[in-house]
């Protein structure tokens, strides 16, 4: 069975790239160069250099002794929280940027939900001395302020998104839009694994670090890996090197919202049916005439209708399984590990700390979660459910 993508760009039936005709030519020659340029001897020095000096990594692998002992199993933790930036996404963001600036493009456009990616890129954007503009749906801006300063601060242009849901859906309409307009000097930097070929694989080899770093740190495989999944670039880039190692379970965790059984929920896998969402053959939260449903969850980078190819094929293979958290269970979640090991995390995160509830482990079992991002940005809804 293979999980990889096959040369026309498809996972399965998962993938391609539905395009706008005016988009053809970025869309070709990113699928002509992506590989030549992520491979080359130049980009490989700059980049690691970069990961390693700028970006802080290898980020540790730790042993999470309290939680362990509650859980009654063996827990690591890949601490992507520690990264410049607070999440795991610097790490495409910077590899992305430095791909632009190769393809000669001066103009960075991106979508950000929770803010991570928007303030990934637009650091890379500071360092590298390139424009950068920011699409962020309007909800997502009144819930993520702090990341919206940041980027702010760092020189990036916010664009506030007012269709739709006002999230990350609306958000990704946007910038595909402002891209269809300005074909010749922008690249897009998609943040998640999702999108049209060559953006899942190109995300996925860009976050594989985490999983490659994994392999290293820890004596052995794991028997589980685990991490929170929305369009799912820190997910892709924990499993990545382990697909092909069929002892190791993968498991996501995707946002129920206020449940699967109500329609303010997120969670594409359980719900999803095939279509074409954001120029890609996936999963997504639609109708019955295809008629997109607008996703929820306390979480604003989990708040998205889809998922990437990648992982929709690794579901309906069963190599990868993918479980529901609640919004309550997520934030339940926030406050375990917060107490137990003095770590705040993104309550995107979180939700994959919830499924520590929900799966009997065995002693003997190593458990790898990759905690994708820090608190910090959510400290506003944070302190919103503690005074409901």
């Amino acid at each position: 069975m293979s999980y990889s993508i096959d040369n026309r760009g498809f996972y399965g039936p998962y993938g391609g790239a539905f395009i706008p005709e005016i988009l053809y030519k970025n869309i070709e020659e990113l699928k002509e160069q992506y590989i030549g340029i992520l491979s080359s001897e130049s980009f490989r020095k700059e980049f690691d250099q970069l990961l390693a000096d700028y970006v802080g990594r290898p980020t540790p692998l730790y042993f999470a002794s309290k939680l362990s002992e509650h859980f009654g199993t063996q827990i690591y933790l890949k601490r992507e929280d520690l990264c410049h930036t607070g999440a795991h996404k610097i790490n495409n963001a910077i590899g992305q940027v430095l791909l632009a600036n190769r393809l000669g493009k001066k103009r960075i456009i991106a979508e950000t939900g929770a803010g991570q990616h928007g303030v990934a890129t637009a650091t890379a954007c500071a360092l590298l001395g390139l424009e950068c503009i920011v699409y962020m749906g309007e909800k997502d801006i009144a819930r993520q302020a702090p990341n919206v300063a940041r980027m702010k601060i760092l020189g990036a242009e916010v664009r506030s998104v007012t269709s739709g849901s006002k999230t990350l859906k609306d958000a990704t309409n946007e910038a595909i839009r402002d891209w269809i307009n300005n074909p010749t000097d922008t690249h897009y930097v998609i943040g998640s694994a999702v999108g049209p070929h060559p953006y899942p694989d190109m995300v996925a080899r860009l976050q594989s670090v985490i999983s490659a770093e994994i392999k290293n740190q820890l004596n052995g495989l794991p028997t589980h890996v685990m991490a929170c999944v929305g369009g799912g670039s820190n997910a892709i880039g924990a499993f990545y090197h382990f697909i092909h190692e069929e002892s190791v379970q993968l498991i996501g965790a995707e946002a129920a919202g206020l449940g699967v059984e109500t329609d303010q929920t997120a969670a594409t896998i359980a719900l999803g049916t095939k279509g074409v969402l954001h120029a890609s053959m996936t999963k997504l939260l639609q109708t019955k005439d295809g008629q997109v449903v607008e996703p929820h969850s306390i979480s604003a980078g989990l708040d998205y209708p889809g998922i990437g190819p990648q992982h929709a094929w690794l579901a309906d293979t069963g190599r990868a399984k993918y479980m529901q958290v609640t919004d309550d269970e997520a934030m339940a979640a926030v406050f375990k590990l917060s107490e137990l090991e003095g770590i705040i995390p993104a309550i995107e995160t979180a939700h994959v700390f919830a499924l520590l509830e929900k799966i009997k482990f065995k002693a003997d079992d190593r458990v790898v979660i990759n905690l994708s991002g820090r608190g910090d940005k959510d400290l506003q809804t944070i302190i919103k459910y503690m005074d409901k």
